[in-house]
């Protein structure tokens, strides 16, 4: 039995919002093309600006130190943000990223875990269309970088269909990545060192290509549906257990709020960067309360 939600709009006015992440009472997020990584109270209300990254932010995370990892997409690279609020560079991806750095995960140690597109998304769908994704041998695959918490490279997961949101359970021993154009989650062991291994299907999903994720305290994956408004709930093995209803389609999602249990969404029109990038500030947060608390990283 699926649990039906409705969101209701919190805050219009995002360009393209991506990457949410609940941190001390407040959600955090990134605006593509407005160029910022925000934050805004538990109501919708108070945006403010922590820092612009010209290079277009994503993934966010926090070091045991306080500082905030970010992902900085067209020039490959990871930046650190510290306490103090000085940026300075945690990390070069150019050699591993096919096409555009993307979202991440950074664990309790200040592991970090980052994916990239692999390939360049709204030409190969204006080309191929959807089928393409569908038909072999689809589009290109590319690799999950696995950072030390000094910023050196540890280990280079190939062979993932453009890694997207990803979430560590709260004991620290496993990994699960959307991969996006596999339409499915994967499952990793985290070794002792920070590394993966134990590569395994978490949760194959029909014509859902996973976006943004985040986790909760029951050890289910709530998806953002790239090709639909709504997020999905899901259950390991690939049950649907809830949906979240959104009024456009939804790109990524967070659990947050007072008591964890509010799933926020970042919705918009479209994710072409030719539209969103260029036109109307369209895109939303919407929020709906789901009952089961956050978990986990991030």
């Amino acid at each position: 039995m699926t649990t039906e939600h409705t969101a209701t709009t919190l805050r219009e006015g995002l360009a393209f919002g991506e990457a949410p992440r609940w941190h001390e009472g407040r959600l955090y997020y990134s605006d593509f093309y407005r160029h910022g990584v925000y934050s805004m109270a538990e109501d919708g209300s108070d945006e403010q600006l922590l820092v612009e990254i010209p290079g277009q932010p994503s993934g966010l995370g926090w070091m045991p130190d306080g500082g905030m990892l970010i992902v900085s997409m067209t020039d490959h690279k990871v930046l650190r943000r510290s306490p103090d609020g000085a940026i300075s560079l945690h990390a070069d991806l150019s050699d591993y990223c096919g096409y555009w750095a993307n979202d991440m995960v950074v664990a309790e140690d200040g592991t970090a875990y980052v994916g990239n597109f692999g390939f360049d998304i709204d030409a190969f769908l204006a080309e191929h269309g959807v089928e393409g994704v569908l038909t072999p041998p689809g589009p290109p695959t590319t690799n999950l970088v696995v950072l030390s918490p000094a910023g050196d490279v540890l280990q280079v997961v190939d062979d993932m269909a453009f890694p997207n949101g990803t979430v560590i359970t709260p004991d620290g021993s496993t990994l699960i990545v959307g991969e996006t154009m596999r339409m499915r989650l994967t499952a990793f062991d985290i070794l002792s060192d920070g590394t993966l291994a134990n590569r395994r299907v978490f949760a194959q999903l029909e014509l859902v290509p996973a976006d943004g994720i985040c986790l909760d305290a029951d050890g289910q994956v709530w998806v953002a549906n790239a090709l639909a408004p709504e997020a999905l709930r899901v259950a390991e093995g690939g049950e649907i257990t809830a949906r979240v209803v959104t009024s456009q389609t939804c790109f990524a999602c967070m659990l947050g709020g007072a008591d964890g249990a509010t799933l926020y969404a970042m919705t918009a029109p479209t994710s072409d960067h030719a539209v969103v990038g260029a036109g109307p500030l369209l895109a939303k947060i919407e929020a709906a309360h789901v009952g089961i608390p956050r978990s986990g990283r991030p």
